[in-house]
């Protein structure tokens, strides 16, 4: 037996050891419940309040953790000066998993801000498989957010990767925006588009795009094809959860096209205008369209038919450009476009009732068109009398011929113009998808050239360009003072002022980015230093002969600087020397005039005594009677697009039908397609 003095010894020196273990047995039981609490690759649903009350509370060690929870509610709530703030107290040394989240929130905060190409080369810079499956979740959404819904095939790339973490209404949602990716995509995006052998789920969406294309005319035919898909690849998520919009379209019933009201001014200065939409209308009606027929690669237009005159210069005084309706200028035969003009159409037993809006308030019309029974109203012509239809509350399907000075968003009403701003618009795409970043505008000191002006940079501004400058021109006797002077042209300018509605943020995937809640202009996402590479010029043909050698007088031929025209300049019977003279510059045209359909457009030349902006319209009653006959599609089906005779035609969220044009080029003295 030991004495009880080493036994007192020995627990003596036990007790240490003991209470030792135990608060290392204590530490280890509160271990996964802190991890648990300061998850930072789980779902945080706490607000930025409680998150930086922890961050005062805790530790060294779990500190950081709370910190990133903090920034993560602080985006949520789009407090972005907080939380930029609470990034620059972050420790330099994280670990992985610190560092990956880091990524993903600095990525959200340059969203938040408008950066776009700062949150995509943050995103680059992210590891996929270091992510939770939250983490993906949100890495995958703020790819999304980055692009700006622009479509690419990174894009579609990061549709499908997040598709299998969601579930509900985030999940149709992300089957939504897949499909409405790929309805935007161009034909030369489609056309170049190179996947990898292993991409299935990216292959089958695209044999879905081209089935849809392929049917889209007809209900009962999409029905069937859809169907047959679907057998075909069994494992798409599209074959589980059908796009809304293929829901809708294979199940649609077409507008009612039985009795329709044409409102059009059958008397006054618009009279012409509204005689030649109404020919073109009955003309598609009676089965006139055809296949386009096949044209040379280029041109000669000594040959084009002469216009009889050039009807204004599309200023406010003309009487139809008064009212919103810009003054077509004589054009120029040139080659086919790519998208080919609606097929044959076979003559429609529709019964057409016309109504004059010079002769009674357009109120009385339309009550007595729903008298008469008109199933849908094709009209009116003149902006004033659109937004009276626009406020009546008219229950009828409407296919207004004008848009009103604010457009107003009714299920039963959609607006068809041929407006200068629709060819602004127009352009500023053309010219953003060739690369090109700092425009210059030389457009009239007139309201017609505000108007352009303005339309031009709002679109420019959407695609996310910098800043445009603008220029203003005077007549032809004014430019020949400059040339005689040897003046020039210099190509700078002062910049347009465009004011853009905020941005309401986005929501993706459960994911929320609220806009800035700063009044200061977001950050431009091109660099808005250098000097113009593309120059957009407004003018007539003979102010176009005067401007191009202005700009020739002080530019180096060494500059690439691309110069783009208005369809105001292009006039048919132009000649080799003025063809030579425009070498390289480039024009919009509407696709009739441009050699779609080279019979149909003889035709409607000799039809108006070569009088070209008479043709321009009568292009308008054509494509008037088609989008009559897809009136719920445009209406209802984002994406949905008809390739028409003023343009391919395709519908906003308001209904306004947007055109694109056909866009040619001046080269070695022929007219060929742009590149």
């Amino acid at each position: 037996m030991l004495p009880s003095k080493v036994v007192r010894h020995k627990a003596g020196r036990l007790v240490p050891v003991l209470l030792a273990g135990l608060i290392l047995a204590a530490c280890s039981s509160q271990a996964p419940q802190q991890t648990s609490t300061v998850n930072i690759q789980g779902p945080a649903a706490g607000k930025s309040d409680y998150y930086l009350q922890q961050v005062q509370q805790s530790s060294d060690d779990s500190k950081t953790d709370w910190q990133l929870l903090a920034i993560r509610a602080l985006l949520k709530e789009g407090k972005y000066p907080q939380a930029n703030d609470q990034l620059s107290q972050l420790p330099q040394q994280l670990s992985d998993v610190q560092a990956q989240e880091l990524l993903l929130l600095r990525a959200q905060l340059q969203i938040g801000q408008q950066d776009f190409d700062g949150a995509q080369q943050r995103l680059s810079q992210v590891k996929p498989s270091l992510l939770s499956q939250d983490q993906l979740k949100r890495f995958y959404a703020l790819q999304i957010a980055a692009s700006q819904n622009r479509p690419s095939l990174a894009l579609l790339r990061a549709y499908i990767a997040q598709e299998p973490l969601l579930n509900g209404a985030e999940h149709q949602s992300n089957i939504d925006g897949t499909w409405q990716a790929l309805t935007q995509l161009s034909q030369d995006q489609l056309n170049s588009l190179v996947i990898n052998a292993d991409e299935n789920t990216l292959q089958g969406w695209l044999d879905l795009l081209n089935t849809w294309h392929a049917n889209s005319q007809d209900a009962q035919m999409l029905k069937a094809a859809i169907a047959d898909w679907k057998t075909r690849y069994p494992q798409n998520p599209g074959a589980k959860t059908l796009p809304t919009q293929l829901n809708q379209a294979q199940n649609m019933t077409p507008a009612s096209t039985s009795t329709i009201a044409l409102l059009l001014p059958l008397n006054g200065q618009a009279q012409v205008f509204a005689n030649a939409i109404q020919k073109g209308f009955n003309d598609a009606k009676n089965g006139v369209l055809t296949p386009p027929s096949a044209a040379p690669a280029a041109t000669d237009t000594a040959s084009a038919p002469q216009p009889a005159a050039d009807h204004g210069d599309g200023s406010a005084s003309s009487p139809i450009s008064a009212e919103g309706v810009s003054p077509a200028q004589p054009q120029t035969t040139a080659t086919p476009a790519q998208t080919p003009a609606p097929t044959a159409a076979q003559p429609s037993n529709a019964q057409i009732k016309v109504y004059d809006t010079s002769s009674q308030p357009i109120a009385q019309l339309m009550q007595q068109a729903q008298q008469d029974g008109a199933t849908l109203v094709v009209g009116p012509l003149l902006k004033n009398n659109v937004e009276s239809v626009v406020n009546s509350q008219t229950a009828l399907n409407v296919l207004a011929l004008n848009e009103p000075e604010q457009i107003q968003n009714h299920p039963n009403i959609c607006y068809f113009a041929l407006s200068p701003e629709d060819e602004a618009r127009d352009a500023a795409h053309h010219i953003y998808e060739q690369g090109k970043r700092q425009p210059l505008l030389l457009v009239p000191r007139s309201s017609y050239g505000d108007r352009i002006t303005n339309a031009f940079a709002q679109e420019w501004q959407k695609l996310g360009g910098s800043t445009v400058q603008q220029q203003r021109i005077g007549n032809a006797a004014e430019l020949k003072q400059g040339i005689n002077s040897g003046a020039g042209i210099a190509l700078s300018g002062t910049p347009v002022t465009v004011q853009q509605p905020q941005s309401p943020g986005v929501s993706i995937a459960g994911l929320t980015i609220p806009a800035p809640q700063s009044s200061t202009p977001a950050p431009s996402t091109e660099n808005s230093g250098g000097g113009v590479d593309a120059v957009y010029i407004v003018a007539s043909q003979d102010e176009l002969q005067l401007i191009k050698p202005m700009i020739a007088m002080r530019t180096s031929s060494r500059n690439n600087i691309a110069l783009y025209a208005s369809s105001r300049s292009a006039q048919a019977g132009a000649g080799p020397d003025f063809r030579l003279e425009m070498d390289g510059l480039q024009f919009s045209d509407i696709p009739l005039l441009s050699g779609t359909n080279n019979a149909l457009m003889q035709q409607a030349a000799k039809s108006f005594n070569n009088d070209y902006s008479l043709v321009r319209l009568y292009a308008m009653g054509l494509d008037a009677w088609t989008l009559a006959n897809h009136f719920n599609q445009m209406r209802q089906s984002p994406g949905y697009a008809i390739d028409g005779n003023t343009g391919k035609l395709s519908a906003d969220a308001n209904c306004v039908i947007n055109r694109k044009l056909t866009w040619n080029q001046y080269r070695q003295g022929q007219i060929v397609p742009a590149q």
